[in-house]
């Protein structure tokens, strides 16, 4: 009866398994003796200057999240592509369906201003 989770009980026990050798053998190989350019703040080699909690504006955290939701929903475009010939003509309406609906959304950010820079 439990012979089907058999599988999935040895999968975790040979994950912890990997996990616990993988973190041994970095605990054993890791030097000791401290290094002053691997300490240093910056790879730069510059040490921190000012704050690091200084206010700066919203909008590039807002083209950044409007890109990857606008890339991540292009993506879904290429399988479509790809058998454009094979399929019916729901395919394609609700193809152009999912076109218009991520146009409507850019236009809707557009018109909310939030894609001009400050």
């Amino acid at each position: 009866m439990y012979a089907e989770y058999l599988i999935i009980i040895k999968y975790f026990v040979f994950t912890f398994l990997l996990i616990m050798i993988l973190f041994l053998l970095s605990y054993l190989t890791v030097l000791r003796k401290p290094d002053f350019e691997k300490n240093a703040a910056y790879e730069c080699g510059f040490n921190p200057f000012g704050d690091a909690r200084i206010k700066f504006e919203i909008s590039f955290y807002l083209i950044g999240i409007l890109f990857i939701i606008f890339d991540i929903e292009l993506l879904y475009l290429f399988p479509w592509i790809l058998i454009i010939n094979q399929i019916s003509i729901f395919g394609i309406y609700s193809v152009l369906l999912f076109i218009f609906v991520l146009t409507l959304g850019f236009i809707y950010e557009w018109i909310k201003g939030a894609l001009e820079w400050i």
